[in-house]
């Protein structure tokens, strides 16, 4: 069997009311101007989730060149949202928080602040050295801008995409085990416990948690590996919630793609080698798209598994990606060595695909 290969972090996926309001801020916010695909169809293969039955929907993919994952924006059709009941509270379990990424966090601050963001923190230094703050967008999800100064092209923009996620867990060991097997994250940055004065204006933050954030070691495998660089996940487990609410599940009796983060999710080759590292660690696919799934102008193979705690986590094996959708051009991906990156001027070829 060929070997398993996670290329790196395809996106995070946002449940939203309307998707191209909701594109246009994390265009202009973040950089994410090229839509890589724009679908109305019907989610057919995410029944467990769906309320037992297909539901159509409309979704934006969206990435910036500048390097990093994209923004899979998600609008649910035909049905009432469920939004979340209280709000979400660091440690609760799901994905809590996206990472970006940014060559210069003081500049993007500065930028943010003068665009009248709500900002939710200061700069400050995270317990890897790094500068960062955080952020909430207008349907408040909340955004986490990193220090990365890797990027794929020079384009002039205060952001690239997405760098990873924080996520809420109950059980840290187990968590960074799963990670680890599956999704290769086996370099820990830094393991501390506390409360913690970079945190401090986020809901729960006065909780004493533990605090892991990880990395794989081995990055920009893959066709588009150099497109997506380095990401890094941030898991928390509290550990004494003093006079706050316990930690619920953030997704709890809502349906995938209602507003929130629903999912992060991986470009990797090699399905068949994927599942059975999840079936090594007891683990399955819950949702499988089968070999191949046209999405728009795009087509690949995808699958679905959840962690511990049932965060969703999607692989997305990309055999075809539009480059030029008025000529019918596209990258054919399905028969690449799984190990090698696109020659760059490749993927650059995306920018023709660039929305003001």
């Amino acid at each position: 069997m060929k070997d398993k290969v996670i290329s790196g972090l395809q996106q995070v996926g946002i449940g939203v009311k309307d998707a191209n309001k909701s594109w246009q801020w994390y265009k202009n916010v973040f950089g994410v101007d090229i839509p890589v695909v724009a679908d109305t169809g019907v989610a057919e293969r995410m029944l467990p989730y769906t309320g037992g039955k297909p539901q159509p929907r409309y979704a934006i993919l969206a990435i910036n060149l500048q390097g990093g994952g994209g923004m899979e924006i998600w609008e649910p059709q035909g049905r009432e949202l469920n939004y979340i009941k209280d709000e979400a509270r660091l440690g609760d379990y799901g994905i809590f928080v996206a990472k970006i990424k940014a060559k210069d966090v003081d500049l993007a601050y500065k930028e943010f602040k003068n665009k009248g963001i709500k900002l939710m923190t200061g700069v400050t230094i995270a317990p890897d050295g790094k500068k960062h703050f955080f952020l909430q967008d207008p349907w408040n999800n909340l955004f986490e801008i990193c220090q990365d100064v890797n990027t794929f092209t020079d384009i002039n923009y205060t952001t690239g995409g997405t760098h990873g996620a924080i996520i809420g867990v109950s059980d840290m060991d187990k968590t960074l085990q799963f990670y680890k097997a599956i999704m290769n994250y086996d370099v820990i940055e830094y393991d501390k416990v506390g409360v913690f004065e970079d945190l401090k204006g986020l809901t729960g933050c006065e909780n004493k948690v533990r605090r892991v954030l990880v990395s794989p070691s081995t990055i920009a495998d893959g066709p588009l590996g150099m497109l997506y660089g380095y990401s890094a996940l941030e898991f928390i487990q509290v550990l004494d919630s003093f006079d706050s609410p316990a930690p619920k599940k953030i997704y709890e009796g809502r349906m995938w793609g209602d507003p929130g983060f629903i999912h992060i999710c991986f470009d990797i080759r090699n399905m068949n080698a994927v599942e059975e590292d999840v079936k090594s660690i007891g683990s399955k696919f819950v949702c499988d798209s089968g070999a191949d799934f046209d999405m728009g102008d795009a087509n690949g193979h995808f699958t679905y598994i959840e962690d511990p705690d049932g965060t969703l986590i999607e692989f997305v094996e990309t055999f075809k990606v539009p480059i030029l959708k008025k000529l019918g051009l596209a990258l054919n991906l399905k028969n690449r060595d799984p190990h090698k990156n696109l020659y760059p001027f490749l993927i650059k070829a995306l920018k023709f695909m660039r929305k003001k």
